[in-house]
């Protein structure tokens, strides 16, 4: 899988905060509602577009995780908990990229410290992010949950 690149991890946050402040404003003034939900709407389709769909090659594995069967057709990988799974895999991998060479370093396999602390630097601000978004997610779904029908 292909590391996602910082400026995207920041377009998605602020795509996020974006949807985030369209609910608020809708649960606010049902008035202004429509134009303020379709720009947010569409900036956050844009970065989520840009972003989840740059690595069209990779496999999405289903969300049980039981049966290990990779799937390949487009309304899968399209999904939600796909994209999440995905996401949330990629980060792992930067973390886990991060520990090796750490461990490299401190047995005496690698000299290059700088690279050590980048890789240390990327994980960090991938979990960092990832928990943001998580953050962020439930914000709205207790924000949607509250709302009166």
């Amino acid at each position: 899988m292909s590391n996602i690149s910082i400026s995207d991890v920041m377009a998605m946050r602020s795509a996020v905060l974006g949807r985030n402040a369209a609910l608020r404003n809708v649960v606010a003034s049902p008035t202004g509602v429509a134009n303020t939900a379709r720009v947010a709407g569409s900036t956050f389709e844009a970065a989520m577009n840009n972003v989840l769909h740059s690595d069209k090659s990779n496999a999405v594995r289903s969300v049980n995780g039981a049966s290990g069967v990779v799937a390949s057709n487009a309304a899968q990988q399209d999904s939600f908990a796909s994209t999440i799974i995905a996401q949330v895999q990629k980060v792992n991998e930067t973390g886990a990229k991060a520990g090796a060479l750490t461990v490299a370093y401190e047995r005496g396999e690698t000299t290059d410290i700088v690279k050590v602390m980048l890789a240390r630097q990327a994980a960090s601000i991938g979990f960092e992010a990832t928990l943001q978004v998580r953050n962020k997610l439930l914000s709205a779904y207790k924000d949607i949950m509250s709302m009166s029908v």
